[in-house]
């Protein structure tokens, strides 16, 4: 695994809009932009680095579905913070296992050994449309020859023609939430509407907000029932609100992607039961829920934090907390590790899973320990002849 600095495109600007980027740089705290998109650097893996991480980020992902029937077996919902009204529903949906398509696995991992995993990102990850296509159409610009881990879009086309058929009928939904002032949401959404178009489904995209209940069902902002969606808004965010609890009644004639279940990957308390099920294990870093125990370095992190908000990194060299809206619930304790550092980058791997297989590749760094919402997309690509 090595960073190296490269020459950007002249175009790129224009290159990434047209392949739907609509947002290529991240505004600042003081108004200033900084490139969110960079490809003024990359990454380059070995091909047997890549067939370590697909196998890593494959285990992780039956150790996570282990660790979900773990805490619906062992009734653990109050250490995800999970109402007791939702319970019962939850149980349901995971008995049930309706579809699901896909999630992102945030690694450590500098080369030297095997990856850890720092949290799964199961319910709405985003990064998705850079890692499948902007970074795949920059290494045929720039590397055309060599290859890129990288099967997201044909794997995503794939799931979508897989699961049509257990929809019901009408079209699918993609729904995202607009209550901020950036297009990644609707950018994300917008590219698996297109990937599941191109599966042969019909597809219809509208905001969270404009989804009604009419008294029987959920109906889009045109009155046509809505029968499948996929959400790019999180469940915890949907329990906390009146219509949480139609979305989850068993009456609802409504399928959402993700399904509710993925409450219990989502949620940081997985990484406590992770390791308290694999004490010891190579792919996990030490993590509880009850304090930092032992750990002279760790990390707490809101149980349902998101982009760095509100975490707290404890070192022999002092504390550095982050500040953000989700420190009103409980956290998970774990132990502290350096990202690893590129030329003074700090780098996380997001190691996609679609349709319960390893897919691909998005490296986001950052000046920061703290991977946030001001962290930059780079591109990366395997070092070895592209398969025809």
């Amino acid at each position: 695994m090595q960073r190296h600095q490269v020459e950007p495109r002249p175009d790129w600007r224009e290159k990434v809009r047209a392949q739907g980027m609509l947002y290529a740089d991240t505004k600042l705290d003081d108004g200033a932009t900084t490139p969110y998109w960079d490809e003024s650097a990359c990454y380059a893996f070995t091909l047997d680095e890549v067939l370590r991480l697909e196998e890593a980020t494959e285990e992780l992902h039956l150790m996570s579905l282990a660790a979900a029937r773990h805490v619906v077996e062992q009734d653990r919902w109050a250490d995800f913070g999970i109402p007791a009204w939702a319970v019962p529903e939850v149980r349901r949906v995971w008995r049930e296992q309706p579809p699901t398509l896909y999630g992102r696995f945030d690694l450590w991992y500098d080369g030297s050994g095997p990856p850890k995993m720092l949290e799964y990102n199961a319910d709405t990850p985003t990064s998705l449309l850079e890692a499948s296509i902007i970074q795949w159409f920059w290494l045929t610009d720039t590397r055309p020859d060599l290859d890129q881990w990288n099967s997201l879009h044909e794997r995503l086309i794939a799931a979508w023609r897989r699961l049509g058929p257990q929809f019901a009928a009408g079209p699918v939904h993609f729904a995202w939430s607009n209550l901020e002032e950036t297009f990644e949401d609707l950018m994300t959404v917008g590219y698996l509407a297109d990937t599941a178009h191109q599966a042969g489904l019909d597809v219809r995209v509208t905001p969270m907000l404009d989804i009604a209940w009419d008294g029987r069902r959920f109906r889009d902002s045109g009155g046509d029932p809505i029968s499948t969606i996929f959400k790019l808004y999180p469940w915890e965010w949907m329990v906390a609100e009146p219509y949480g609890r139609l979305a989850l009644d068993p009456g609802t004639p409504t399928t959402w992607l993700e399904p509710a279940w993925k409450l219990l990957l989502s949620n940081k308390a997985l990484l406590a039961v992770l390791w308290e099920l694999h004490p010891g294990h190579e792919l996990l870093l030490p993590a509880y829920l009850d304090g930092p125990r032992d750990m002279a370095e760790y990390v707490a992190k809101p149980l349902l934090g998101r982009e760095g908000a509100n975490v707290r990194i404890v070192t022999a060299a002092g504390e550095q907390v982050t500040d953000g809206i989700y420190d009103t619930g409980g956290h998970c304790f774990q132990e502290f590790r350096a990202l690893p550092s590129f030329a003074g980058n700090h780098v996380v791997l997001g190691s996609w899973i679609i349709d319960g297989e390893s897919a691909g590749l998005g490296l986001r760094e950052s000046t920061s320990l703290i991977t946030d919402g001001h962290a930059r997309f780079i591109p990366h690509y395997v070092d070895t002849p592209r398969t025809p």
